[in-house]
């Protein structure tokens, strides 16, 4: 299933949502003015404790997360606390050169505290300690956490083509709806550009680092000339004082690049913005009420260790377990929303259990696929395999009189991906393998193809054909070959496998449907026959014979007026096939009449005549076929030889018997050569154009 979207921007307060873009953009402002304007000590104390709350809270929110994604604008945030960091730097390093000669608290009493502490009067000590935290700063965790980066952009840019193939592979076997796979192609771009802007980022703490070397270096050669040069101090008062404000400074500022080195190494250890830079800022960092919660005891405890102010801490403290509250009480209205409406669906649609009749339901007719040809179906271009299916349908009941029942196509997983099979009553009727992205390409001379591509066989006929790419399609129209698309090729093999197998999709509903459908002028004609003459299953047995071999039963009424008549003399189902054969003789001669308008007619010699006749057996209208197989074999061989050396004249003309022995002759042809029409001589119509092209001997 697609992964989870980033968390939506409702899950943050609404008071402060609505204010965010404000708040940023002040925020920015902020910084650009500390960057010009000097700030006094108590407002200094006040920023730096924000920056070090800044960054814990960065650090707990990684600890907190799931997948980078959750906080895919940390590369923002980062850029956000490093110029925090680096206006801060710039305006102690103001306060510490021109005020520094004033005492240890000329940079506020945060500065002097972090000096305090760590150095503990002996400024050697601070430095050796400042620098050992540089260190492990600049070289280990920073340069870890751009390789990190670095290596996870790369990586992640290389597998994003497969990434994004198994996504659309999985839209296509419906393992996911079009929805979930939208989600996920935003997921897969979000931590490519995540990754990217990462390897990017990494490059602020980086300079962060060397800005704090410098900023460092700065303050006491600066401090050192300033105090001694220009405020008359001497030269071990003011190595104390300078020394002390720039190591409690460093290290004030460099504890919070610290945090974000190991927050960055994280994140890139275990992705791009979603919406405006404050949405998604805002929404990440105050989703997590246990990270707010965290940092709110952490700065409690740095506020009552001696000698850190505690009013900076605590009001941090506070704003954080306020948002944490806020946060908390939001997700719980939320939970009890979505569970009221939860109940309240439950309520109102019981869960019904499904009938266990439903399973005994049958597919009529039935199209699987593999996943490979979804596109065939889930394609927004014309031609695709439902509208011709659609197309399919009408052309059957125009050609046939018959109204194919409805298609159902669905997915088969168990399949080869570009693979289908064609179902009729659950049962395999046909099957076939196609290129979605190529064309099939036939030389109707039966030559060889000269074109690139992937030799195969036509899936309906077996014909050979050759897979082509569409670019050669023009070439291949020019030199004359037959270029069919891969819906065509599923359609036409359907209609083949339809019109081979209609006799049993025509089923008792069918023809009652068939009977229902007939104008009022021909009611009274069905009311005569049925069921005084004929029971609708007679009916159907008729109208089956008729289309098992592929004659149209569009024309009812003659049909209806053919069985009326045979009726009155036999009951016998194939002699009142015959009859109304004999009766449909202008549609079957029209039916298979060449170009010419002449019927191409193949006779049965006399001898075979004979010899059918002869091996009829039994009395009356229980007449069966008793020929010796020796005798069988030599005609079907006579059959075969004959018609193929028509086909390859480009003839397809029909078999003419007497009409005693047609349909026993048309029982031994269907078994090795179904596409061979069999007609007596009742069926010749006495207008239509007829030409004997050869005989059977």
């Amino acid at each position: 299933m697609a992964e989870p979207a980033v968390p939506a921007l409702s899950s943050q307060p609404s008071g402060f949502r609505m204010k965010g873009d404000v708040a940023l953009a002040l925020g920015i402002v902020a910084i650009l003015i500390v960057l010009i304007l000097p700030l006094p000590p108590w407002l200094m104390d006040i920023a730096l404790a924000l920056s070090l709350s800044f960054s814990v809270l960065i650090l707990m929110t990684v600890l907190f997360i799931e997948r980078p994604l959750d906080l895919s604008s940390f590369p923002s945030i980062l850029l956000i606390s490093t110029l925090i960091r680096l206006s801060l730097g710039l305006a102690s390093t103001r306060l510490i050169l021109a005020h520094g000669h004033e005492g240890k608290d000329a940079a506020g009493h945060v500065i002097e505290a972090f000096g305090s502490f760590v150095m503990q009067d002996n400024y050697v000590i601070g430095v050796i300690v400042f620098s050992i935290l540089v260190i492990v700063n600049f070289v280990v965790i920073t340069k870890g956490a751009g390789r990190i980066a670095e290596v996870a952009a790369r990586f992640s840019l290389d597998a994003m083509p497969g990434k994004q193939m198994a996504i659309d592979a999985d839209l296509s076997a419906g393992i996911i709806n079009e929805a979930e796979a939208k989600a996920r192609r935003s997921a897969l771009e979000q931590e490519s550009s995540f990754f990217g802007a990462m390897d990017g980022a990494s490059k602020f703490v980086r300079g962060d680092a060397i800005a704090g070397l410098l900023i460092v270096f700065i303050n006491i050669i600066g401090g050192m000339i300033i105090g001694v040069g220009q405020k008359d101090l001497d030269f071990s008062k003011a190595a104390d004082t300078y020394t002390h404000l720039t190591i409690g400074d460093g290290l004030v500022t460099q504890i919070p690049a610290l945090i974000i080195s190991i927050a960055a190494g994280l994140l890139v250890s275990k992705a791009g913005i979603r919406g405006s830079t404050d949405k998604a800022l805002f929404s990440q960092l105050s989703n997590h009420p246990q990270a707010l919660i965290l940092s709110a005891i952490l700065m409690t405890t740095l506020a009552v260790l001696p000698g850190i102010p505690a009013f900076p801490f605590l009001l941090m403290a506070a704003t954080a377990s306020l948002f944490a509250y806020n946060v908390k009480q939001t997700r719980k209205k939320e939970v009890g929303v979505k569970e009221d409406a939860e109940k309240a669906e439950k309520a109102k649609a019981p869960v019904v259990e499904e009938p266990i009749s439903k399973s005994l339901a049958i597919d009529t007719l039935r199209i699987e696929l593999g996943y490979g040809l979804l596109p065939l179906v889930n394609s927004q271009e014309k031609g695709k395999l439902t509208d011709q299916i659609k197309g399919l349908r009408r052309q059957l009941a125009e050609d046939m009189g018959f109204i194919l029942p409805s298609v159902r196509i669905q997915d088969n997983l168990q399949l080869p991906a570009t693979t289908y099979v064609v179902r009729i009553k659950e049962i395999e009727a046909g099957r076939g393998e196609i290129r979605p992205n190529m064309l099939l390409c036939m030389n109707p001379s039966g030559a060889k193809i000269d074109l690139p591509g992937e030799a195969t066989r036509e899936p309906t006929f077996g014909l050979p054909a050759m897979w082509i790419s569409p670019d050669y399609r023009e070439e291949a129209n020019f030199k004359g070959y037959t270029v069919v698309d891969p819906s065509t090729i599923v359609t036409t093999h359907i209609t083949e496998i339809i019109k081979d197998n209609m006799a049993d999709l025509l089923s008792y509903a069918e023809t009652q449907k068939l009977l229902d459908e007939l104008p009022k002028t021909h009611q009274k004609l069905v009311a005569d026959i049925i069921p005084s003459k004929i029971t609708i299953t007679g009916l159907q047995r008729v109208l089956q014979n008729l289309v098992n071999e592929r004659i149209s039963i569009r024309d009812l009424p003659t049909i209806l007026e053919g069985v009326a008549e045979a009726t009155g003399f036999t009951n016998n189902i194939t002699l009142i096939t015959e009859h109304v054969r004999s009766r449909l003789s202008r549609q079957i001669c029209d039916q298979y009449a060449n170009k010419g308008g002449f019927v191409p007619l193949v006779t049965l010699a006399p001898d075979w005549e004979q010899a059918f006749s002869e091996s009829l057996v039994g009395q009356g209208e229980d007449k069966q076929l008793a020929m010796p197989p020796s005798k069988l074999q030599q005609f079907i061989q006579s059959i075969k030889t004959t018609y193929e050396d028509l086909a390859m004249k480009g003839e397809t003309p029909v078999l003419l018997t007497s009409p005693g022995i047609r349909p026993y002759v048309r029982s031994i042809i269907e078994r090795f050569r179904p596409q061979t029409i069999v007609i007596s001589q009742n069926e010749i119509h006495p207008r239509a154009k007829i030409r004997t092209v050869a005989q059977i001997v």
